[in-house]
């Protein structure tokens, strides 16, 4: 019987993540209302059904694609994060790769652009929250701890993922995102140094 239920486990898991990469490769080609239910399941060889029983429809597919691409960010954020020896240099290498990721395609036209009206911003800083809130708040605890920060940890996290996400939509809807891109390094950079014990 497990041997059953292993297979029909990894028979749905293999499902999702084939809907998941059709997903991701049409909705950043193209808007959401411009993407029929029928070409995604098509793009993963799948019937309809499968769709709505693994995701409810279109934009349970959407907000699954979305979760993906924001925990990918993660993990690459905490992965330039672990390079670096010292923790200013840590922190800024971690708000570096956030920048890089914004520049990406597929985050900045289905996280960025098309996110929030897709999943109305509540939910959308929700979800957005969940993958990269965390590692945020751990970081300014270190940066606390280490005394590189005379604020409590909480509302340096709060102002950090108050600007990074706005900086994130300014860097979206430009149509050469390199210049901000460097200039915002240097904003954070400078920022993260104001911060410091008088």
């Amino acid at each position: 019987m497990s041997a059953v239920k292993s297979r029909r486990e990894e028979y749905a898991q293999n499902t999702r993540e084939a809907l998941v990469r059709s997903g991701a490769a049409l909705f950043a080609d193209r808007a959401f209302a411009e993407v029929s239910a029928e070409e995604l399941v098509a793009a993963a060889g799948l019937s309809r059904g499968a769709l709505y029983h693994h995701f409810g429809g279109k934009q349970g597919l959407f907000a699954a694609v979305f979760e993906d691409l924001e925990n990918t960010a993660a993990e690459r954020i905490a992965a330039a994060m672990s390079e670096p020896a010292g923790l200013r240099e840590k922190t800024i290498a971690g708000m570096n790769a956030f920048l890089d990721i914004c520049t990406d395609h597929a985050y900045r036209q289905i996280v960025l652009l098309q996110g929030p009206l897709v999943l109305g911003w509540e939910r959308w800083r929700e979800l957005d929250r969940r993958s990269l809130a965390g590692l945020m708040v751990t970081q300014t605890k270190l940066l606390k701890e280490q005394g590189l920060t005379r604020f409590s940890p909480e509302l340096v996290a709060a102002m950090f993922y108050g600007g990074l996400t706005d900086m994130s939509f300014v860097l979206a809807a430009s149509p050469d995102p390199a210049p901000i891109r460097a200039e915002a390094a240097r904003m954070l950079e400078d920022l993260l140094d104001s911060l410091r014990p008088a």
